[in-house]
């Protein structure tokens, strides 16, 4: 397992990857239909919303770590029903927005929980093949060059089109 300093510094690279990626998402004229760019949005904040939680606990379980980012997000949704001028104000922002939203739904809790189950699967994954340089190696099949493989040659047989 890599060392607690590492798994922080890798946990935040992908924060901020994630970061990136959900504000170009929404952000950048991708010409993506507006559902997607919504939920793939939810799905992103969901999944940094892991990414968080397993930064300040990085040797928490990998399920247990999924539970608590879910409670964080199902609250952080549940918040969207207070309202008082000054919050309502702040979430016209896009600052607000982005961290907070406007309108609830129980469709962005189900967005929430899948790029929670997305960044908790990668994340046991590469804790389980020893951290990302382990991965890379095992996709990369060591050993392959000895398989034996010659396919058959296709024969492509030409015929002058009909054109009656």
């Amino acid at each position: 397992m890599p060392s607690l300093q590492t798994r922080r510094l890798g946990l935040l690279a992908a924060i901020l990857i994630v970061i990136a990626a959900g504000i170009g998402v929404r952000l950048l004229p991708l010409g993506l239909p507006r559902e997607v760019v919504k939920y793939a949005g939810s799905v992103l904040w969901g999944a940094m919303v892991y990414g968080l939680v397993a930064l300040v606990r990085p040797r928490a379980a990998t399920g247990r770590l999924a539970a608590v980012a879910l409670a964080l997000a199902v609250l952080v949704e549940l918040f969207r029903l207070v309202h008082t001028p000054e919050l309502d104000a702040f979430r016209r922002t896009l600052a607000g927005q982005l961290l907070l939203g406007r309108i609830f739904s129980v469709w962005n809790v189900v967005a929430y929980a899948v790029g929670i189950g997305l960044a908790a699967a990668l994340d046991r994954s590469t804790r389980r093949l020893g951290g990302w340089r382990s991965a890379a190696h095992a996709l990369a099949m060591p050993g392959a060059a000895e398989i034996d493989f010659e396919p058959p040659r296709a024969t492509i047989v030409t015929r002058p089109a009909d054109l009656s």
